[in-house]
């Protein structure tokens, strides 16, 4: 069968291509893609090449996060049916290395991650109308789920992980610096974890009206009200836990601050080296830790999302057809318009 493929060549060379796709074999299944979003990584390899000392050193389907329907199954495969919805779990551990073995399968040796420039060859992604996927890697979602929130899936997964890195959240107050796609779904995950307080921060009303629906029981535009946040910073600090998602220096200074002594910071944006604040954060104790993409909260968020529990929807704030990801790549960038950009694989 013939497919559309969303394939970058290199900085600035995105094009869309047809190619064949073959029959699943073993336990592969193949799935119609419906919806695909468009991430951070993704627009790093576009807009810039790579990311650090990750390049692009060959053609490569973009695309991690996504969802669609099956259409065939491989003779091995068994769990599914044609015509279920699936989100794609584009996180594919070897199982066998240490870090697999030790139940740390985020941090394999061998990790085949959907749309990775990091391995060479790369690994090939998801933005395309079929893919074959293994059956492990499909969780099924009712048809009465968008197929546009199921594709949510994976970020969604990564905010669940992050919260988790901070322990028990219930009843705790937690600052999240940054109303991008991930801090966004990390108020939605803290606000599930029982937390009391959730102030968002951002340059963006816009990004912080959605953070607000996501469960935000504060934002502050730090553009506009800088002097907002000096009441946190009293007796020491007063919030709990920090999810630090923007990788902005100020952002980090901000964190350190208004954490309270023994506060938990984790940090999940990622951007480089970041000068940091060292005398506070020693004298105030405080935990600083990463996150690290997922692992069983991949299931954890398909279930949120199928369920209801989790409202992902108001994160979407656009959708483009596949034709046009060019201009779905510039829009996602200008974050005074976009949360989560998303391509549509209809038609």
């Amino acid at each position: 069968m013939q497919t559309r493929v969303c394939r970058l060549y290199g900085q600035d060379d995105l094009r869309i291509e047809t190619e064949a796709t073959p029959d699943p074999v073993g336990d592969e299944v193949l799935v119609r893609v419906g919806a695909g979003g468009v991430c951070g990584s993704d627009m790093h390899y576009y807009f810039e090449g790579g990311i650090g000392q990750i390049r692009v050193r060959q053609p490569i389907i973009l695309g991690h996060e996504a969802a669609g329907t099956v259409v065939a199954l491989g003779p091995d495969a068994s769990g599914l049916t044609v015509g279920q919805k699936v989100a794609i779990n584009p996180s594919h551990p070897c199982g066998s290395c240490s870090y697999c073995q030790k139940n740390l399968q985020q941090h394999c040796l061998n990790m085949k991650f959907f749309g990775s420039a990091m391995p060479m060859p790369h690994i090939q992604g998801a933005f395309r109308d079929l893919v074959n996927v293994r059956q492990d890697q499909c969780l099924a979602v009712g048809d009465h789920t968008d197929i546009g929130a199921a594709a949510c899936a994976e970020p969604l997964a990564v905010c669940l992980h992050a919260v988790a890195r901070a322990g028990d959240l219930a009843g705790k107050k937690v600052l999240i610096t940054g109303a991008g796609p991930i801090g966004t779904l990390c108020a939605a995950a803290a606000k599930a974890a029982g937390a009391s307080e959730i102030v968002v921060t951002d340059l963006q009303d816009f990004a912080l009206d959605v953070a607000r629906k996501m469960g935000a029981t504060r934002t502050i535009n730090i553009a506009k009200a800088t002097d907002e946040l000096t009441p946190y910073e009293q007796d020491k600090g007063q919030f709990d836990v920090c999810l630090e998602c923007s990788a902005a220096p100020a952002a980090l200074r901000t964190a350190i601050s208004t954490l309270r002594p023994q506060g938990i910071l984790v940090q999940v944006g990622v951007a480089g080296e970041m000068p940091v604040p060292f005398n506070p954060l020693v004298a105030k104790e405080i935990t600083i830790t990463g996150t690290f993409r997922f692992h069983t909260e991949f299931a954890q968020a398909v279930a949120m999302i199928d369920s209801g529990a989790i409202d992902v929807t108001p994160i979407i704030t656009q959708t483009f057809a596949l034709e046009t990801a060019k201009e779905a790549f510039d829009i996602a960038r200008d974050r005074s318009k976009s949360v989560k950009v998303q391509l549509s694989f209809a038609g």
